[in-house]
């Protein structure tokens, strides 16, 4: 069964900066694509950020330039650095993995706010 735990998450000021990490377990093949989603209170849950093995790291729109994603295979890990946070980057933050020939499984969650 695959796992994923993020750690990172808290409480910063606008301008600070935060880094969130994910570690995953339980894989039984290699990773096709990994990233970070985000839900807001009362929002859906969106995009931030994709690191796929053949197409590379894409963000999304609203982080693109100020957080960046990083991926270690050896590791089965993903970090995000967030930069330059904004109140409006307040949200639960979820890894997610999807591997070669598997479904996607998601971490259960860690609150970044950030404080205007």
């Amino acid at each position: 069964q695959v796992q994923l735990m993020e750690s990172g998450g808290g409480l910063v000021q606008t301008g600070e900066s935060l880094k969130l990490s994910c570690a995953v377990s339980g894989l039984s093949s290699s990773i096709d694509a990994i990233g970070w989603s985000r839900q807001a209170a009362g929002k859906e849950r969106e995009f931030v950020a994709n690191i796929h093995t053949v197409v590379g790291t894409t963000y999304a729109d609203s982080v693109r330039g100020r957080f960046f994603a990083f991926r270690d295979d050896a590791k089965n890990t993903v970090d995000l650095q967030m930069n330059s946070l904004k109140p409006e980057d307040t949200a639960v933050y979820y890894c997610w993995v999807l591997p070669v020939g598997g479904r996607t499984s998601w971490g259960r969650g860690t609150q970044v706010t950030v404080s205007p």
